[in-house]
C-alpha cells in the first residue's frame, strides 16, 4: 500500500498552458501554442526542434525575460508573472543561472571579475575567493586575470559555466551552449556542465538541436510549430 501521508514534490518549474503570439501590420503568428509541463528537483530535461520551432522564446518564458501572451510560469511555486520585472529579476538572480551560446561574458572585466559579478549583485563578502575556487573547478585556476578576448572559445564558455553554477542556482537554463564551439571542445563543455549539474544538483534545462547531446538528458521534449510533438 502506498504512503499517503508522503507530501507531493512541488515542481521546480511548472510551465502552465503558454501561448506566445506577436503581431503586426501583416497579421499574428503564433509562436507557442498550449505548452504545458512540470519539471521536477534535479531534473535533466532537453527541449529540442527545428530552428524557428520556438524553443528559444520558450527559454525566455521560463526565465521570466519574455512574457506570455496567455498561461504563466511558476518557478519554485512562484508565479513569475505576478510579479513586477524588478520582483521577477531579483527572483531570477537568486533561482537561475544561464549558459548561452555566444557566451555573454563581460568584454571589461577579467574571468574572476565576471565570476564574481553574480554574486556580488547578491551582496556576497566571499564572492572573490568563492569565484576564484568555482574557476579552479573549471580548470582555469591560472587563467584569472586574463579578460576574455584572451581566451579561447572553450575557455570563455567554462567561465560562464562557472558564472551560471557559483551562485548555485536551483535552475540551469542553457540555450545551445556548445553551438560555437568545436565537436571535440563542445563535448568537453558538456561533460563539464553534467557534472557540475549532478554535484550541485541543479534542474536543467537545455535547449539544442543536437539530438546526442539530447540524449544525455532524462526527458526530452520536442517542440514543432510551436507544439509539444513529444515528451
Amino acid at each position: 500500500m502506498s504512503d499517503s501521508s508522503t507530501p507531493p514534490v512541488t515542481p521546480v518549474i511548472a510551465v502552465e498552458h503558454v501561448f506566445k503570439s506577436v503581431s503586426d501590420s501583416t497579421g499574428t503568428l503564433d509562436i507557442l501554442r498550449d505548452i504545458d509541463f512540470r519539471l521536477a528537483p534535479r531534473e535533466t530535461v532537453a527541449i529540442v526542434g527545428a530552428s524557428g520551432s520556438g524553443k528559444s522564446t520558450l527559454l525566455s518564458i521560463i526565465a521570466g525575460l519574455d512574457t506570455p501572451t496567455r498561461g504563466t510560469v511558476r518557478l519554485d511555486g512562484q508565479d513569475l508573472f505576478a510579479l513586477d520585472e524588478d520582483a521577477r529579476a531579483a527572483l531570477r538572480a537568486q533561482k537561475v543561472g544561464f549558459v548561452f551560446q555566444s557566451f555573454q561574458l563581460m568584454g571589461n572585466l577579467t574571468a574572476l571579475e565576471n565570476v564574481m559579478l553574480p554574486l556580488e549583485l547578491a551582496g556576497q563578502r566571499d564572492a572573490r575567493q568563492r569565484a576564484a575556487d568555482m574557476l579552479a573547478h573549471v580548470g582555469l585556476g591560472q587563467r584569472l586575470g586574463h579578460y576574455p578576448k584572451l581566451l579561447s572559445g572553450g575557455e570563455q564558455q567554462r567561465v560562464a559555466l562557472a558564472r551560471a553554477f557559483v551562485v548555485q542556482p536551483a535552475v540551469l537554463l542553457a540555450d545551445e551552449p556548445t553551438g560555437s564551439l568545436d565537436y571535440a571542445t563542445g563535448e568537453t563543455i558538456m561533460e563539464l556542465m553534467f557534472q557540475l549539474n549532478r554535484e550541485q544538483g541543479t534542474t536543467l534545462v537545455l535547449v539544442t538541436h543536437d539530438r546526442g547531446i539530447a540524449q544525455r538528458c532524462e526527458r526530452r521534449i520536442t517542440i514543432e510549430a510551436g507544439r509539444i510533438a513529444d515528451m
